[in-house]
């Protein structure tokens, strides 16, 4: 698929689906597909140290299932903190750290009736007992980005790509890795240009949309977008992608 022609994907991080407000605006816009993309959601699972509604995330995960692709996405110390906090490290033979929370959440998010098919890490984290663990439940992995975030600090775990990439991981497995390339505003700025990277895969977070100015500009970017590139979703991607490119895992961090 990818290399054959060129194709665009978008893909919203959803870290506050209980909030009524926040939901209601992605849902609408998840439903109105814009300029004929649909938007995959990455959704944050519910905190239960934190409090949050169960039932009600089930309730609004389905619905978003039902209007494109599903992710999960992983905030490694709870609602409000994206990366993991310091010294955070998988215990070999243990469900400790960042991996184990990815695998708990996983079987939790299975157990629930749900089958989510891309993983995106908060904050562009990852190690490769993450990578092992997104592996072993059958994502691809929307964590890798082709830029450098400007907030992460020298030396922060992140994987750099410049397009998709099957990842070898240590135990054997394989990882497709479909990386960010623009945020709204990124893509905004790209338009002008020629875009040069082989699949453009454009994030936005949920609460963009409670900006009215990203909000417009994000449905008028993609609207560009779609006639420079033809508008397909994550799932057509990670079926029916043949890589370009093959490597080691330790070759993709940033």
């Amino acid at each position: 698929m990818v290399g054959e022609k060129r194709y665009a994907v978008v893909s919203c991080h959803v870290e506050r689906p209980l909030d009524d407000r926040v939901w209601a605006r992605f849902e609408a816009l998840q439903a109105a597909r814009p300029a004929g993309f649909r938007i995959a959601a990455l959704m944050r699972p519910p905190d239960a140290e934190a409090g949050e509604d169960e039932a009600r995330w089930l309730e609004r995960a389905r619905r978003a299932a039902e209007l494109g692709p599903l992710g999960h996405h992983t905030h490694w110390g709870g609602p409000g903190q994206a990366r993991p906090v310091c010294g955070a490290r998988h215990v070999p033979g243990t469900e400790d750290g960042p991996a184990g929370r990815v695998r708990r959440e996983g079987t939790w998010l299975r157990e629930a009736g749900l089958e989510p098919t891309l993983f995106g890490g908060g904050g562009w984290y990852s190690d490769e007992d993450v990578a092992e663990a997104i592996a072993e439940l059958g994502y691809a992995d929307c964590t890798a980005t082709s830029f450098r975030p400007p907030y992460l600090a020298d030396g922060a775990p992140r994987l750099h790509l410049d397009g998709p990439a099957q990842l070898e991981l240590r135990s054997g497995r394989r990882l497709l890795a479909l990386p960010s390339t623009h945020s709204v505003g990124m893509l905004v700025r790209a338009l002008p240009r020629r875009l040069h990277e082989p699949l453009v895969h454009v994030y936005f977070h949920d609460t963009d949309l409670l900006d009215r100015r990203r909000a417009l500009a994000l449905r008028a970017a993609l609207g560009i977008l779609a006639l420079r590139r033809t508008p397909t979703d994550l799932d057509a991607v990670q079926r029916d992608f043949r890589p370009a490119k093959t490597m080691m895992f330790a070759a993709s961090r940033g």
